[in-house]
């Protein structure tokens, strides 16, 4: 049978799933119980695969950006989700948050009238 990635979310709620089975495939040991996965286990695929690149190139993000094609802001934009999602940092600073709309910008997967909207959104918050 083809082995597929753990879910990590209920389908029906969006919580949490509980790791409650362990099996070894050699002996037959089962084990039961109620288990907490590691931090790491419970990332979503796309931080999944970040940190993977990012600790294959050895925490170089510049090696990351060329990697993934993305720009540097980019970049440090989802190293940081990455650490958010890891309960590692508290929420995002807004002038990564405004490096990231710009960068949007010029790539153009915004046009200035959203970019202008997503600014102006973000100064309000206090940035």
């Amino acid at each position: 049978m083809p082995r597929l990635p753990m879910p990590t979310r209920c389908p029906v709620t969006g919580g949490p799933l509980l790791v409650t089975r362990l099996e070894c495939e050699d002996s037959g040991v089962v084990i039961e119980g109620r288990f907490t996965p590691n931090e790491f286990a419970m990332l979503p695929e796309e931080n999944l695969e970040f940190l993977r690149i990012f600790v294959k190139v050895r925490g170089n993000l510049k090696e990351v950006e060329r990697i993934l094609g993305l720009s540097y802001p980019t970049v440090r934009q989802r190293f940081e989700k990455l650490l958010l999602a890891l309960g590692y940092e508290a929420e995002p600073d807004v002038s990564e948050e405004r490096a990231e709309v710009l960068d949007l910008l010029e790539r153009g997967e915004i046009d200035p009238d959203e970019a202008a909207r997503r600014l102006q959104a973000l100064q309000r918050r206090g940035g």
